[in-house]
């Protein structure tokens, strides 16, 4: 197969472009989205790219997503939510790439206001957990935006009850591989509630999930390798 490296701020316009069809449509081939959710990249400090306002398992090879400004109004046509985009990119220098995604069990988790505590090696990156957007309503307010993003914090990830999560990362590859690591931690966290004898599962330690939240040995790029296998633009 051949070798992808993730992509970097300053590159190529089209080459940041392909990078977002590619996680978009990744998110969908994986069902941690369906008819809703988008993706992002940070193109520079004052601008992101946005997917295409669509279904993205049905953004096309070569379709162009929107340019956004991480301060101001949202071009015409993108999103309402992608504000929630704006207001992270602008506390966090960190973060380079954003997915808004609908994973199941997480979401059949977040009614419970509980999300998936480190119990695993993909629950470590969240250690002791991701936090929790206690609100079941659509973000479709600048102030909603900054509140949400106030309480993503230094998190890789947020929970909303009810209504899906949106994921960080340094590049938009590894935003998507967070995604996947926070369903399979929530289909756990959703095992051992169900076997009635919680207070026998393990949790990562902080020392310990420090040493294995990591992202060497290809780690992120093995999982985008496998989330993005048989797409036409690999």
């Amino acid at each position: 197969m051949e070798e992808i490296e993730f992509g970097s701020i300053g590159e190529p316009l089209e080459n940041t472009q392909r990078r977002v069809r590619l996680a978009a449509r990744a998110l969908a081939r994986q069902n941690l989205v369906h008819a809703y959710g988008h993706v992002s990249a940070r193109i520079d400090e004052n601008n992101f790219l946005v997917c295409a306002p669509r279904p993205m398992g049905l953004i096309e090879p070569g379709e162009k997503g929107t340019i956004v400004p991480v301060s101001g109004q949202l071009p015409e046509g993108v999103l309402g939510e992608v504000r929630c985009h704006q207001q992270i990119y602008a506390a966090r220098d960190d973060v380079n790439g954003i997915c808004r995604v609908f994973p199941r069990n997480v979401m059949t988790l977040s009614t419970f206001r509980r999300t998936p505590k480190a119990r695993l090696g993909f629950g470590s990156y969240f250690f002791p957990e991701p936090p929790l957007w206690d609100d079941p309503l659509l973000l479709r307010s600048d102030e909603q935006a900054t509140e949400f993003a106030e309480t993503l914090g230094s998190a890789r990830a947020i929970v909303m009850r009810g209504n899906g999560a949106v994921c960080v990362a340094s590049s938009v590859e590894e935003s998507i591989v967070m995604a996947f690591y926070l369903e399979e931690s929530a289909i756990t966290e959703l095992a051992v509630i169900a076997s009635n004898d919680e207070g026998n599962s393990a949790c990562f330690t902080d020392a310990e999930a420090k040493v294995r939240a990591t992202g060497t040995g290809r780690i992120y790029e093995r999982m985008w390798d496998y989330m993005t296998a048989g797409d036409p633009e690999r």
